[in-house]
């Protein structure tokens, strides 16, 4: 099944609007409601929704990736979503790419049709190693494993696609929840027996966007999220971080009304900041919170700073959002000291995503 046998089906690239009340803003809004009906159906619950005056801020132009984005659209009813993000390191040869639709429209050919758009779109851009993430929900059935041997996920419906398409399975990565609500006795005592261990740092604590004196440490951290972190046979390019780089990271949040908090630890005797973690909220404080990256840097592992970073983190954000239920977090299953670390604060595993890879020839 192609796009031309498609004849019904319009992919029609997304107009981003200066604003969310902008006269042309209507396409986006009908997209973001489509997507985060996607994920519920995907997931069973609303805790990757995101409102669409918060979701406009992520596809503001910037000058480290260029964001394609196509409505699909049925008989003038947008029913999904295709789009590839294209990182504009120096002879990046990397895409990033997603094709969400509503479970009614599946089996018509259209995901494949849209696929092609995206491999076409790849390759008139240069890019040679494409890269897609899925979750797949527990199901009966056969399972498959990636080489990493950490893992496994049902061959359901998304395997399926992934695989009739030439992609292989490198990684899975787990989701995770931490219950807010829950006593904190736990997260206490763990934050005390980091704090023993750990005597010669100090945890320093900020919101977006980044105070000065932290910038450039921050900046240094967050380059190394795509060297340091477990990435199987996955590839990533190595990107640089600066000071404009990390007021662009840090504009997305603050000019949305969203919360970011960032809990660092920081070398006494130098300065240094060896250690992070991100916690993130929107405007609504009663919805789920969202770990996003932590990282203990390579020199500066062996002293509980990724526990002492997430329960000092986790102890200021229920002060901040008392009403958000729970926090959620993914790592990958063959990071195990950053899953033993999430396991005894009492983060529970309630889903899996595979992590999808094709080179082209």
């Amino acid at each position: 099944m192609t796009m031309d046998t498609l004849t019904d089906i319009e992919f029609r690239p997304l107009q981003i609007p200066d604003a969310i009340d902008a006269p042309n803003a209507g396409d986006f809004v009908e997209m973001v409601r489509v997507r985060n009906l996607v994920y519920r159906q995907i997931s069973g619950h609303d805790d990757h929704a995101i409102p669409a005056d918060e979701l406009l801020a992520y596809f503001a132009p910037t000058e480290y990736e260029r964001r394609l984005m196509w409505l699909i659209v049925d008989d003038g009813r947008i029913i999904g979503r295709a789009g590839t993000d294209l990182p504009l390191e120096k002879d990046s040869k990397v895409a990033f790419w997603l094709i969400e639709l509503l479970q009614e429209h599946w089996g018509r050919g259209i995901g494949s049709a849209a696929y092609e758009l995206i491999e076409r779109t790849a390759r008139e851009n240069g890019r040679s190693v494409l890269q897609s993430w899925a979750e797949h929900p527990a199901a009966p059935g056969p399972t498959l494993a990636p080489p990493t041997g950490f893992g496994t996920i049902p061959e359901d419906h998304a395997a399926r696609f992934y695989r009739r398409h030439g992609y292989t399975l490198e990684q899975v990565e787990r989701n995770s929840a931490f219950d807010l609500t829950a006593p904190f006795e736990t997260v206490e005592r763990l934050l005390s027996e980091a704090k023993a261990a750990s005597t010669d740092y100090r945890v320093v604590q900020w919101f977006a966007p980044t105070p000065p004196e932290f910038v450039d440490g921050y900046a240094w951290m967050k380059s190394r999220m795509a060297t340091d972190a477990p990435a199987a046979g996955l590839e990533f390019d190595e990107e640089k971080w600066d000071a404009a780089r990390i007021a662009e990271h840090d504009a997305r949040y603050t000019s949305s009304g969203r919360t970011l908090q960032v809990t660092a630890a920081q070398h006494i005797k130098t300065g240094e900041l060896c250690a992070f973690n991100e916690l993130v909220i929107g405007k609504d404080r009663t919805q789920a919170s969202h770990q996003e990256d932590t990282l203990v840097l390579k020199d500066h592992r062996g002293h509980k700073l990724g526990t002492l970073v997430k329960c000092a983190g986790l102890i200021s954000w229920r002060e901040l959002a008392p009403e958000s239920p729970r926090v959620m977090t993914y790592n990958a299953e063959e990071n195990r000291p950053m899953l033993d670390i999430n396991e005894a604060i009492g983060f529970v595993p309630i889903a899996y995503e595979g992590a999808w890879k094709k080179v082209l020839s």
